[in-house]
């Protein structure tokens, strides 16, 4: 199904927004940092938005800001990300990652909510959805890195081959530490974007701020490394636990959205996981590269609105007493 763009009235896109403000939230053995995006609609409904490999909750500001008259939306940095602290016992495992952002859905009491996912942040949506309906009322997965392990996507990168291997840190650590802050995020920019001279400069600035404060942390890398070689691993589960089947397991109202450029999972990929996911809708959008929620917020946030109302509309329709999170 192809996925429609509400025309409902959003906010004017304002980039100069700085980055929301959040709080620590200790959840089992880790500690979290999550932000905030107020609402003033006294129905708001709860969201939750979950970054990608190497990311961190400000890659929701602008796309928050805009779904922001509508929901109550929170973005979370995951374990050895952004401002949270390590992952208890070096565990960033996509499993554990997943755990984590369950128990604190669980601790919150935000349930269900409308789950948002980039990336490797994807894959931990499609689990959370998969495996705890509950707790999902829609499903939103922006270029979700799901299993590629073709020849071509793996060798493309000498360094991500060798960050692959254990005992790689120190080499990948002395290796990004040659390189200035500002060159390392207009690098990651460069990769993500399909266009990066759309990055405002402000938006560049407090990418370059966001690794410098990361460089002081000891267990950055570490977290990193470890997430990679979680996510890869997870491409390698028997079929009936792979990711594939647990997608057909969803049975959530889902959008996928997909950037025709993305230099990192390839939108080819697309239309297989919006067939599988049951209850799916697809947009690619065009220019655009791996983290739509970014590079053309808006058109996000209008796709992620037509999710919303259509959920609405169907939950209005509904027979009382019919399952959660449908």
């Amino acid at each position: 199904m192809t996925a429609r763009l509400s025309d409902a009235q959003l906010p004017p896109l304002d980039s100069s927004i700085p980055p929301w403000p959040g709080h620590q939230v200790r959840v089992g053995a880790a500690d979290l940092f999550v932000r905030d995006t107020p609402s003033e609609a006294e129905n708001a409904e709860p969201a939750l938005c979950v970054h990608g490999l190497g990311g961190a909750s400000t890659n929701w500001t602008d796309f928050a800001a805009l779904l922001a008259p509508r929901l109550s939306i929170q973005s979370i940095d995951l374990p050895g990300f952004g401002r949270s602290g390590p992952a208890p016992g070096r565990d960033y495992s996509i499993a554990a990652h997943t755990r984590t952002v369950i128990r604190y859905l669980e601790q919150s009491g935000r349930g269900p909510v409308h789950l948002f996912g980039n990336s490797m942040g994807g894959v931990i949506s499609i689990l959370i959805a998969a495996g705890r309906p509950d707790l999902v009322r829609t499903l939103t997965l922006t270029s979700p890195a799901v299993p590629d392990l073709r020849p071509r996507r793996l060798g493309t990168d000498p360094l991500l081959a060798v960050a692959l291997l254990p005992g790689t840190a120190g080499l990948i650590r002395r290796r990004i530490g040659r390189y200035p802050a500002d060159a390392r995020a207009w690098s990651v920019i460069k990769l993500c974007f399909a266009d990066p001279s759309r990055v405002p400069p402000n938006r560049l600035a407090e990418a370059v701020e966001e690794i410098e404060m990361r460089d002081g942390m000891g267990w950055s890398t570490d977290a990193l490394l470890r997430s990679l070689r979680g996510l890869v691993r997870s491409y390698l589960a028997p079929r009936r636990r792979g990711l594939w089947t647990r997608m057909a397991a969803i049975t959530a109202p889902t959008l996928v959205v997909w950037g025709d450029r993305d230099r990192l999972v390839d939108v080819a990929l697309a239309p297989r996981v919006a067939r599988t996911i049951p209850d799916a809708r697809l947009l690619v959008v065009n220019n655009v590269g791996h983290v739509a929620q970014l590079e053309d917020p808006l058109t996000t946030a209008r796709a992620a609105l037509a999710l919303l109302e259509d959920d609405v509309a169907r939950r209005v329709d509904r027979p009382a007493g019919e399952g959660v999170g449908r």
